[in-house]
């Protein structure tokens, strides 16, 4: 089953957000991944769903186990919307 796109945008959310806390760029990001910078793009606007491999090499990059990674992603999809009329993504 594909994960929610509302999930996918939370989870690029949480990539960005620990990226940013770490100082680092797609690039670094992508070094020490070795994951590709357009697909660490694509994942951060929720045009990715990473698969489990991929989701484990994103997150070591980012110094935080799997698990970690995805229950910040939980938090931030189920974070009250900033503006209640605007619709939530589909």
């Amino acid at each position: 089953m594909p994960a929610s796109e509302t999930f996918q945008q939370a989870l690029g959310e949480a990539v960005r957000q620990r990226r940013q806390e770490l100082g680092l760029t797609q690039e670094a990001l992508s070094l020490r991944s070795g994951l590709h910078q357009r697909w660490i793009s694509n994942v951060e606007t929720g045009k990715r769903n990473p698969s489990y491999g991929s989701l484990r090499r994103l997150a070591t990059g980012l110094g935080l186990p799997a698990s970690e990674l995805l229950s910040r992603a939980e938090q931030l999809e189920d974070e009250p919307r900033k503006n209640p009329a605007e619709p939530r993504p589909m």
